[in-house]
């Protein structure tokens, strides 16, 4: 079968190529995929900046943004020949750490996890693959194509429950949301946060087109510019560009008893703040800065009924370009109009 592999460590030697069929000791699941998401992660394997292949390998199948169609259950219960699966990336580590031992990998302490298409597991970027029950996720049928949306929204549904998690320290609800980049993260936060009912801001460098169409449909208000310059004082930033400044300036506009949630991963410093100073803010507006990556199993349920929930139509705009697995390059290839890109190995 054909699959998009790279070597770690190795800039550009991501090839479509032929590897053997999926080991049945992977996972008694076999599944059949449709398309896998591309996102930054595997941008940055292919670039050579990181990734882990299995153990005695020199090649890692890429791919963690899945959407399958299940050939054969094996010994799943509730999963039958034909059914819409997505497959969960993070396997808590085999000592297991406390966290990992009682199911949140995602909180893993001793950094011994593993994850598919990323450390140490073969990915989704093959045209069939295995899973091993308990990881295998059903998708509403009716989500289609959409399905594929599922892992980013389990990212944004783990940052909403941090932020109601850590507010709940005192007498506090949030009621104002700003959403820093909208990207897919960006606008996946904005839809899970319009959907909870809450005041939605959303912040990105585009001053026209998709993006401020999208979050405007939504119901949402858009920006561009400072976030300084927002002309609210939000209970909750989520902060989803990675960017130095960005993040400086969340610290500094962040409401009183208010959390900021970092889920973008980037560079390049805090310039023209004061480490101290800052801290001096956060202290004396009782402010919490939190970070949180990757979502343990009950935020991928969280995830499924949040799209199940969302405007099918919305949703079926962040998708913005398909490419076939001989066309992975221009997949990895990011433009400024893309959204979600996918690489699709089967049809719907």
């Amino acid at each position: 079968m054909k699959a998009i592999t790279v070597e770690p460590l190795k800039p550009g030697s991501a090839r479509l190529e032929d590897v053997p069929e999926p080991d049945a000791r992977d996972g008694s699941v076999l599944v059949e995929a449709i398309a896998v998401g591309v996102c930054g992660t595997d941008v940055e394997i292919a670039e050579g900046k990181y990734g882990w292949a299995p153990p005695g390998q020199t090649r890692l199948i890429l791919g963690h943004e899945s959407l399958g169609r299940v050939l054969d259950p094996g010994l799943a219960r509730g999963l039958k020949k034909g059914d819409l699966v997505v497959g969960i990336v993070r396997r808590p580590d085999g000592v297991p750490c406390p966290a990992c031992a009682v199911g949140e990998w995602d909180m893993c302490r001793n950094g011994q996890y593993t994850e598919r298409g990323i450390k140490e597991i073969h990915g989704y970027m093959s045209e069939r693959w295995r899973i091993e029950p308990e990881y295998a996720m059903k998708v509403d049928p009716s989500l289609g194509l959409l399905g594929v949306l599922l892992e980013p929204m389990t990212v944004i549904a783990k940052a909403l429950e941090q932020v109601v998690f850590i507010g709940q320290r005192s007498f506090w609800e949030p009621k104002t949301v700003l959403v820093t980049g909208a990207g897919p993260i960006g606008l996946l936060a904005a839809c899970g946060a319009k959907l909870k009912g809450k005041e939605v801001h959303v912040l990105d460098r585009a001053e026209s087109g998709l993006k401020p169409d999208l979050v405007r449909a939504l119901g949402a208000t858009y920006h561009s510019g400072s976030l300084l310059d927002v002309p609210v004082e939000p209970d909750a930033i989520i902060e989803c560009t990675g960017v130095g400044s960005v993040i400086g300036d969340a610290f500094q506009k962040i409401g009183s008893g208010g959390t900021v949630c970092l889920t973008g991963v980037g560079g390049g410093g805090v310039s023209g703040y004061a480490v101290a100073d800052t801290a001096a803010k956060v202290v004396l507006k009782n402010n919490v800065i939190v970070g949180s990556v990757n979502a343990n199993k009950r935020h991928w349920y969280k995830a499924a009924q949040a799209l199940a929930q969302a405007d099918r139509a919305w949703l079926g705009r962040l998708i913005t370009r398909r490419e076939k697995p001989e066309d992975f390059q221009k997949a990895l290839d990011r433009t400024p109009d893309d959204i979600k890109v996918v690489i699709q190995f089967s049809e719907i």
